[in-house]
């Protein structure tokens, strides 16, 4: 049986992010003084945070029409309450998925700059286009709470981009941030490049609910937070978890998902 980490690494993790944070914070600010922003797709001079015009009306964010469990765009209204094809072949654990955005080339330029390049400055913007994609997800929610990462990748990333984003929601929504009540207990390989089935084996049981947060869990609407939704493997993983330490329910929140335009409505 894998055993939980110790609390000693998650500690020292937690105080090095924050040493970690605050320096780069000091940098950039340094740097905004002496440079302009750039742009983080096409790197242009940019005011603001970090995205032109021009690539803003680039993402695709995602509206009605979209399949109510999984929030799959549709191409055209099929009527209510009608599910994806995927839905109903392959139902989830969690209740209801939400996405702000197509995973493109503009979302992948901003999801990867915010998880490798340090780039917490995107995290509000991101974050508030999370919260209006999910506002019904959050006008139920008692909790939100990030997809976890195992306490040696953060070692290495020094921050969690999901509870970057789970910071901003809860900002904006007013619902309660759980950042350590689920816990990733087993280190899980890169799911780039692995089949469906190979990510859902990957990370079978590398999830787990703190015991001492089991209150944070038991009884209550959580909406779990993560950057992209892919397969679905990870976040599935995790709503198993919640659903094992009694959550009422479990939604999803993200700000990018991965759309297959050939599959319609049934």
């Amino acid at each position: 049986m894998d055993a939980a980490p110790s609390p000693r690494p998650n500690y020292l993790h937690r105080a090095f992010g924050a040493v970690h944070a605050a320096c780069a914070h000091a940098a950039r600010f340094a740097l905004d003084i002496a440079l302009p922003t750039l742009c983080v797709s096409c790197r242009e001079p940019v005011d603001g945070e970090g995205v032109c015009a021009s690539c803003w009306a680039k993402l695709s964010f995602i509206a009605p029409p979209f399949c109510p469990r999984l929030g799959i765009p549709f191409v055209y209204d099929p009527g209510p309450e009608l599910l994806s094809m995927e839905a109903i072949a392959n139902p989830p654990a969690y209740q209801r998925a939400r996405a702000a955005v197509r995973y493109d080339d503009v979302a992948r330029t901003l999801v990867h700059a915010l998880k490798y390049q340090d780039r917490t400055d995107l995290a509000p913007a991101m974050g508030r286009w999370m919260a209006r994609a999910g506002r019904e997800l959050l006008d139920g929610a008692d909790v939100l709470v990030p997809v976890p990462l195992h306490w040696r990748r953060g070692w290495s990333r020094r921050y969690n981009q999901s509870g970057a984003l789970a910071r901003v929601i809860g900002q904006q929504s007013g619902v309660k941030v759980a950042a350590e009540a689920l816990r990733r207990v087993r280190a899980t390989e890169q799911q780039i490049g692995l089949s469906r089935a190979q990510r859902a084996e990957n990370v079978q049981g590398a999830f787990k609910v703190a015991p001492e947060r089991m209150a944070d869990i038991q009884g209550r609407r959580v909406v779990l937070v993560d950057d992209v939704l892919t397969s679905g493997a990870t976040t599935d993983a995790c709503a198993r978890a919640l659903l094992r330490a009694k959550a009422a329910q479990v939604d999803v929140l993200v700000f990018a998902r991965v759309v297959d335009t050939h599959k319609g409505p049934i």
